[in-house]
């Protein structure tokens, strides 16, 4: 008798901007960490189309275009298994294409550290307990400050598009795209995001290997993939990972909620 190796599931989410049903499959057999990452980035983009689309009704569309890469010069948060994802998925390519990108990496890393950056970007990764959002805030400046391009971004556009990270995909704006321009001090409004799908992750990381919840800057992640790969070599039931993921989605949305409420009380909204 052959053993079923997924398991399908129908999901309902209550999203701020409306019911979420979908389905998914997920393995029954053991699986690393990253397996989960594709499906967890699904979810993220269907929560996100719910927003996207209520946007459109209140006459504000979402003004991101192909080419529009003003916000490939921020610094991007990536989860452990994102990193691995993302890892695994260079090593993939041709030697030559491969060996582009680490050099542009390298290039990046070089950089970050005659500004002075590459040391406190790497103590970010490995702290005891993540960073707030208030904390972080002055090594966001710092680092857009320096305009440069994110290293998988080629002729303005991403060249790995398909596996970029969640927090890319979760960054639109309904603003007119010029302001992007100066995205710190411009009046740009970003669509809301319901779920941080790299929280999300972090978060499903940390719980597994009973390690701080750690979000890796992305010129980073696959030098701290390689660093942690006997960790990344370890495996789990895929339905064990939904589960724990999806516990992580519904406190996310818990707190969501909770924030927009607060919001929409607070004088002048």
């Amino acid at each position: 008798m052959n053993t079923p190796r997924s398991e399908r599931f129908n999901i309902s989410l209550t999203t701020p901007a409306g019911e979420l049903t979908t389905f998914v499959e997920a393995p029954t057999m053991l699986v690393p960490i990253m397996a989960i990452v594709p499906l967890t980035r699904r979810l993220g983009e269907e929560a996100t189309a719910l927003e996207e689309t209520q946007e459109q009704e209140a006459g504000r569309p979402i003004s991101c275009r192909k080419g529009c890469a003003a916000c490939c010069r921020m610094l991007v948060p990536v989860s452990p298994p994102e990193a691995f994802a993302l890892k695994a998925m260079v090593e993939t390519l041709p030697e030559e294409r491969r060996n582009v990108l680490l050099d542009k990496l390298n290039q990046a890393q070089v950089r970050l550290e005659q500004a002075g950056l590459l040391a406190r970007l790497t103590a970010v990764t490995e702290a005891d307990s993540p960073l707030s959002d208030e904390d972080m805030e002055p090594l966001n400046r710092a680092y857009y400050a320096l305009r440069m391009a994110c290293p998988f971004l080629e002729n303005e556009t991403c060249s790995i598009y398909e596996d970029r990270p969640a927090a890319c995909r979760e960054l639109l704006v309904t603003t007119p795209a010029d302001l992007c321009e100066d995205l710190i001090s411009n009046p740009v409004r970003s669509l809301p995001a319901p779920v941080r799908v790299g929280t999300v992750l972090a978060l499903l990381w940390s719980e597994l290997t009973r390690t701080p919840p750690t979000l890796i800057p992305l010129p980073l992640a696959l030098d701290w993939a390689e660093k942690h790969a006997t960790e990344g070599q370890g495996v789990w039931k895929g339905t064990q990972l939904l589960e724990q993921m999806l516990e992580k989605v519904w406190r996310l949305l818990e707190q969501e909620f909770a924030n927009r409420e607060v919001g929409r009380a607070a004088p002048g909204t």
